[in-house]
């Protein structure tokens, strides 16, 4: 079983949503995590909200900081926003296999409360369809450079679909 933490700025919404999703739907295959480099210190209602609507569990999620990961061992990193990315990543993480998967923040959509909601679905269903694209993968079997290769493939699929979140 690998260690994967998902790394965001803030650790408030997609970082939430794909930790979420990840350990739903990977069968004991991996375990997520997530964290932020900046933690807000409190996780969007919104990220809430979407997960409980699309049936997953919305006990337990932390706005926490990868310092709080210093001394878990993890295999994978997967940053999902564009700030995450650019940042250097702890001395403790150097050893992980590192990926990005950036999406645009939903928790900066202003509106109604529809047009914001329907941001917060897109970008679950853009991170839905990646964490399906990697859990279809034999990563088990994967080089260390093979693997870096397919997750940083998937972060470039899976667009946010009918939502401009600008």
């Amino acid at each position: 079983m690998y260690n994967v933490l998902i790394l965001c700025t803030g650790n408030s919404c997609r970082s939430i949503l794909a930790e979420a999703l990840l350990n739903a739907k990977a069968a004991g295959r991996l375990t997520a995590y997530s964290a932020g480099s900046h933690p807000t210190g409190t996780v969007n209602p919104n990220a809430l909200a979407t997960l409980a609507r699309n049936g997953l569990t919305t006990s337990g999620f932390l706005s926490q900081s990868w310092d709080d990961f210093s001394d878990k061992a993890i295999d994978w990193v997967i940053t999902v926003c564009d700030n995450a990315a650019g940042e250097t990543c702890p001395v403790f993480l150097n050893d992980s296999v590192k990926a990005h998967w950036g999406l645009p923040d939903p928790a900066k959509v202003t509106g109604t409360e529809t047009v914001i909601t329907e941001a917060f679905q897109a970008t679950y269903d853009a991170l839905a369809e990646r964490v399906d694209m990697l859990l279809a993968l034999p990563f088990e079997t994967y080089s260390r450079e093979d693997l870096v290769e397919q997750l940083n493939q998937i972060g470039t699929q899976a667009e946010l679909k009918g939502c401009v979140i600008v």
